[in-house]
C-alpha cells in the first residue's frame, strides 16, 4: 500500500507541474494585451507602455511563470488586474457558490443514476428497461445549457416556483440557498445521471449473474432485498470510479450553467476575466479547477484500492 501512495502521489504532483506549465503557455499564446485593455483603445503608448511595466508582463516569460508557480506554493495568487483586489479574496468568494452547487449536482447525479440503473437492471429486456434506458440515452445527448433553458421556462416563467438566476448568498438560510442552486444543479446533472445511470445498470447486471445472488435468493431472502443490498453493494466498486471522474467534470461544467442562470460563481468569473482580459485571474481560476480535478482524481484512486484490494496489487 505505501508503494501504490508514492508512485500515485508522485503521478500527481508531476501531473499539477505539467498543467501549471499548460496553462501558462495557454495564456501566453492569447492575442491582445492585458494594459492595453484595462487602459481602453484610446490610452497612449507610453501609458500602455508604463502598465505593462508596473504589471510584470515586459519580463521573460520563464521568469514570469516561475514567480506565478512559486507564488501558487505558497498562497500568493497575485492582485487581480481589473478588480484591484487579491486573487484569492476573489476566488474564496465564488467559491462559496461552485463548490455547493457542484456537491449539489453531484448528490442530483447519484440518487437519480442510482433509481434508475438499479430498476432497469430489475427489469432486464422489458419495457421499463427499454423506456429508462431510451430515457437515458436521451439525457446523455441534450446539452447543459438547453436543458438549463428548458428548466427556467418551466419552473421560473410557467410554474414560478424558482428564480430564474441570481444568487443572494447564504444571509436568508441554507435553504433559500440551496433552492436557489437547484435548478442549475439539475441541469449539471442530467448529462451526468443519464451516463451513471447506463454504467450502474450494467454492472449490476454483470453482479446478478454471481453464485452468491442465486444463493441468497435460494435461501429466501427477497429480490428487493437482494438488489439493494448483496448487489448494489458489490456493483458500486467499479461505478465510484465513474462518479469521481464526474465530480471532476460537473466542477468544470458550471462554468456554461453559472452564465445561463447568472450565478457569481468560479465559472462566470472566469467568463468575465476572459472578457477584461484579466490573465492573472483566468490562470489562477483555471489551474484551481484543473487541481481539484486532479486530486478528485487521486482520492478516486485512493478509495478504489481501499475498497478493491486487487487494485494496488496489480499496480504494484
Amino acid at each position: 500500500m505505501g508503494l501504490f501512495l508514492v508512485k500515485r502521489f508522485l503521478t500527481l504532483l508531476a501531473t499539477l507541474v505539467g498543467t501549471s506549465v499548460v496553462v501558462f503557455l495557454v495564456m501566453e499564446i492569447l492575442p491582445g494585451n492585458a494594459a492595453q485593455v484595462l487602459l481602453g483603445p484610446d490610452a497612449s503608448p507610453q501609458a500602455v507602455q508604463a502598465l505593462t511595466i508596473k504589471l510584470g508582463l515586459n519580463q521573460p516569460a520563464l521568469e514570469r511563470y516561475w514567480h506565478w508557480a512559486s507564488g501558487l506554493l505558497v498562497g500568493n495568487l497575485g492582485q487581480s488586474y481589473a478588480y484591484s483586489t487579491p486573487v484569492i479574496d476573489l476566488i474564496r468568494e465564488r467559491l462559496a457558490l461552485t463548490v455547493p452547487l457542484a456537491v449539489l449536482a453531484m448528490a442530483c447525479t447519484i440518487v437519480l443514476a442510482l433509481l434508475v440503473g438499479v430498476t432497469a437492471a430489475a427489469r432486464h429486456n422489458k419495457m421499463g428497461d427499454v423506456g429508462l434506458m431510451s430515457l437515458a440515452q436521451v439525457g446523455i445527448a441534450i446539452p447543459n445549457f438547453w436543458f438549463a433553458i428548458l428548466l427556467i421556462l418551466l419552473f421560473s416563467v410557467k410554474l414560478q416556483w424558482f428564480s430564474a438566476g441570481g444568487f443572494d448568498g447564504w444571509g436568508d438560510g441554507v435553504f433559500e440557498g440551496l433552492k436557489s442552486l437547484l435548478l442549475p444543479a439539475l441541469s449539471l446533472a442530467v448529462v451526468q445521471a443519464a451516463i451513471l445511470a447506463r454504467f450502474t445498470r450494467s454492472a449490476v447486471l454483470e453482479v446478478m449473474r454471481e453464485d452468491f445472488v442465486r444463493t441468497a435468493r435460494a435461501k429466501g431472502v427477497s429480490r428487493r432485498a437482494v438488489l439493494w443490498t448483496h448487489v448494489l453493494r458489490n456493483a458500486l466498486i467499479p461505478v465510484i470510479t465513474v462518479m469521481g471522474m464526474q465530480f471532476s467534470e460537473l466542477l468544470a461544467g458550471t462554468i456554461v450553467v453559472e452564465n445561463v442562470f447568472y450565478l457569481p460563481g468560479l465559472g462566470r468569473l472566469i467568463f468575465q476575466a476572459i472578457g477584461n482580459r484579466d490573465l492573472i485571474v483566468v490562470r489562477d481560476s483555471v489551474m484551481l479547477l484543473a487541481a481539484m480535478v486532479v486530486i478528485v482524481n487521486f482520492v478516486v484512486d485512493i478509495l478504489y484500492a481501499v475498497i478493491d484490494p486487487r487494485v494496488k496489487a496489480s499496480d504494484i
